[in-house]
C-alpha cells in the first residue's frame, strides 16, 4: 500500500495574508508596525505635531516590547523609535523658528521616511518577510516564491509611501483640493497595497503552481 507524499513544497508556503495562518491573524502584526506612523499622520498638525510624535513615539516603543523579548526587533519598529525619538528630542530642543521646517513638513517626512526604509530594505531583506517568517516555517523561508513574493509586497509598500510624501509636498503649493492630496488619495493608496499585500501572494502561488504544471 502507498500513501501520498506529504511533503511540503516550497512554493506550497503559506503566503503572509493566509487565512489559515497559525496564528489566525491576517496582517496584524503588520498593521501594528504601522500604528505609530498613522497615529502620526492622523494627530500631527501645525500646533500639535509634537504631542503627534511623543503618542507614536510611545506606541512604538509599546509595540516593539515583544519584539524586544524575542531578540527579534523589525526594521520598522528601529525606524519608527529612531523617527519619532528624534521628532521629539529636536521640539525640546530647537526654538520656535528652527522648528517652522518640522512643523510644514513632519507628515511628508514620516512618508519619505517610510519609503526610504521600504526601498532600502529590498537590498538585505524586504520589510514585509520580517512579518512574514512569524507565520511561515523556516523551511520555507528560502523558497525563490517567498523571496519573490515579499520583494514585490515590500516595493508596492515603498511606492505608496513615497507617493504620499510627494502628495503631501504638492499639498503644500496649492491653493485648494489639500484635502484630496493629504487625505483621500493617502488613505484610498493605503487600502489599496493592503488589499493588494492579501492578495498577490495566492496570486503568485497559483500562477507558480499553474507554471510548473505545464
Amino acid at each position: 500500500m502507498t500513501h501520498p507524499d506529504t511533503t511540503p513544497k516550497p512554493d506550497d508556503a503559506p503566503s503572509p495574508s493566509d487565512p489559515q495562518r497559525p496564528d489566525g491573524t491576517r496582517g496584524v502584526n503588520l498593521f501594528l508596525g504601522f500604528a505609530p506612523w498613522i497615529i502620526f499622520a492622523v494627530v500631527a498638525s501645525p500646533s500639535s505635531w509634537g504631542f503627534a510624535a511623543l503618542a507614536a513615539l510611545i506606541t512604538a516603543i509599546g509595540a516593539s516590547i515583544p519584539d524586544i523579548r524575542r531578540r527579534s526587533l523589525k526594521i520598522l519598529d528601529i525606524a519608527g523609535l529612531l523617527f519619532f525619538a528624534v521628532i521629539c528630542i529636536l521640539s525640546l530642543v530647537l526654538d520656535r523658528h528652527a522648528l517652522i521646517w518640522l512643523e510644514t513638513y513632519a507628515q511628508t517626512l514620516s512618508g519619505a521616511v517610510l519609503a526610504a526604509v521600504a526601498f532600502t530594505s529590498l537590498a538585505f531583506m524586504p520589510f514585509t518577510e520580517q512579518y512574514a517568517r512569524e507565520s511561515v516555517p523556516r523551511a520555507y523561508w528560502g523558497s525563490p516564491l517567498f523571496r519573490h513574493v515579499n520583494r514585490v509586497l515590500t516595493a508596492v509598500w515603498g511606492a505608496v509611501f513615497l507617493l504620499t510624501a510627494l502628495l503631501g509636498v504638492l499639498a503644500l503649493h496649492v491653493t485648494s483640493g489639500a484635502d484630496w492630496l493629504n487625505w483621500i488619495i493617502p488613505i484610498a493608496l493605503f487600502v489599496g497595497a493592503v488589499r493588494f499585500t492579501r492578495w498577490y501572494p495566492d496570486q503568485a502561488r497559483a500562477r507558480a503552481r499553474q507554471a510548473a504544471a505545464t
